[in-house]
């Protein structure tokens, strides 16, 4: 399996065909991955303005209302893996329109919850449907782009910036419609938009190739789910709990040994889900670990940051969306980001993008305060954001162009289960610097400020030291 290795590394590098793609002609196919992105992006921020409400709604405490987020997470991260490698065995086409309909059902389950473990159990269906939507909207753009890597990397900067944009106006949109109608209304809000997106796949974005021939590898993929929901699972046990506690050491060294089972399974089977060769690529790891800590920041502070604004600052959920907006921009800065890749390369664009937000959390964390005026926290926001969008598209693009365009679900879902496994952790150990009340969130959300500049300064660093790279243009490889 080694000699894959260095047949994937030359993609890295590997531009523009002469053949070029119209964009009347994936404009639908484009549109529709970018609905499922939103949805998908939507259902994680706007349920973090929701937090105090659900909370009076159902009187329960932090730790359980965390459950509400961390629901989604744990179904969502778990099933990640196995959904790309089934999306590269049936076809893309068909699994997203799955995940799309078991969205929108979910979300119907959601909005009528009559209970706090109602509404759990429907974020858990809501987070099957995402691991279904998430790594097939983005190999339907990369088979939409074939053998036109320039087009793949501008149709990836729209799919992010709509994702992106949706994500940053969750807190606004949720908060409006909160105050107005009732957290019931973050839910109701998805129907219209699944089903706009259903639509548009089942009559416009054409079928993918799908590899009917290939073999199936059970094994690998029972204990691939069971290792990602161990150490999810953990991971948001630890941060309710402590490390120390029984269940969430017990679940994380579950996940360390079923892990090493994964990785025996994987390298005796003739068909493995996961190429392990594709870890060896000399961009993957850092690709993947800077994935992780980007989401654990942006995720975890927004769950901070919507308790610091109405627990400690005394904020109505549309003010506490409001104030949260300047991430918005976050739209402006993916289109950036792939003008960035084109000219000046992936691995320049990453630094650029995380410098940038290394800016933004140090400035909030010397800013953030009981009485901080909003006007000096706003350029924070705005960092963060524009960081995240320009490094984000880049780091996709990247893991899209490592592998042909039949393991692209595969590689998508590789680069979103280690960003969803980041969200976990950061909700997680941001959501315990903030259990407090007035002065501990407040030093709490901080701190947690802190942390994320010095891991993003690690980032920057491993960024740093990967192989120059090229703009994406030129013969592909």
């Amino acid at each position: 399996m080694s000699d894959r290795a260095p047949a994937l590394e030359r993609t890295l590098t590997a531009g523009v065909a002469p053949h070029r793609t119209s964009l009347r002609a994936i404009l639908p196919t484009v549109a529709a991955a970018s609905l499922g992105f939103a949805i998908v992006q939507l259902d994680v921020t706007v349920v973090n303005v929701a937090i105090p409400s659900l909370g009076h709604s159902f009187g329960s405490s932090v730790h359980g209302l965390q459950w509400i987020v961390d629901a989604y997470t744990l179904s969502f991260a778990a099933l990640l893996l196995t959904s790309g490698t089934l999306a590269d065995r049936f076809g893309s086409r068909r699994l997203f329109a799955y995940g799309l309909a078991l969205f929108l059902l979910a979300s119907l389950g959601c909005a009528l919850a009559p209970s706090l473990a109602a509404l759990i159990a429907a974020r858990v269906a809501q987070g099957v449907g995402a691991a279904m939507i998430l790594p097939t909207s983005l190999a339907l753009i990369t088979h939409a782009c074939a053998n036109d890597a320039a087009a793949r990397v501008r149709a990836v900067a729209w799919w992010s910036a709509t994702g992106g944009a949706i994500s940053a106006a969750g807190p606004t949109l949720g908060g409006l419609l909160i105050d107005s109608l009732g957290w019931r209304a973050i839910f109701f809000i998805n129907l219209p938009i699944c089903a706009g997106g259903l639509w548009l796949t089942l009559r416009h974005v054409r079928n993918s190739a799908a590899a009917r021939t290939r073999l199936f590898d059970p094994a690998g993929q029972i204990v691939a789910v069971l290792v990602l929901a161990l150490l999810t699972g953990g991971i948001i046990r630890a941060g309710a709990h402590g490390v120390g506690d029984p269940y969430a050491a017990g679940a994380l060294a579950a996940s360390v040994v079923l892990g090493a089972l994964f990785v025996a399974i994987e390298r005796r089977v003739a068909a493995p889900m996961l190429q392990l060769a594709f870890f060896r690529i000399a961009r993957v790891p850092g690709v993947l670990a800077i994935g992780a800590v980007t989401n654990a920041a942006f995720y975890g502070l927004i769950f901070s940051l919507s308790l610091y604004f109405q627990n400690a600052r005394g904020f109505t959920a549309t003010e506490s969306g409001l104030a949260l907006a300047p991430l918005t921009i976050i739209m402006l800065a993916n289109i950036a980001s792939a003008r960035l890749a084109v000219r000046h390369g992936f691995r320049t664009t990453v630094i650029v993008g995380l410098a940038v937000s290394f800016a933004g959390y140090v400035w909030l964390w010397q800013t953030l305060g009981a009485h901080t005026p909003y006007a000096l926290l706003a350029p924070g926001f705005a960092a963060m954001a524009i960081g995240g969008g320009i490094a984000i598209p880049a780091l996709t693009s990247t893991m899209l162009g490592s592998v042909e365009a039949g393991r692209s679900a595969t590689a998508s879902a590789i680069l979103n289960t280690a960003r969803q496994v980041g969200a976990a952790v950061g909700v997680a150990a941001l959501g315990a610097l903030v259990a407090g009340q007035g002065a501990a969130i407040v030093a709490g959300a901080a701190r947690g400020f802190a942390i994320a500049a010095a891991l993003v300064a690690l980032c920057i660093v491993l960024a740093a030291r990967w192989p120059g790279d090229v703009p994406d243009s030129g013969p592909r490889a």
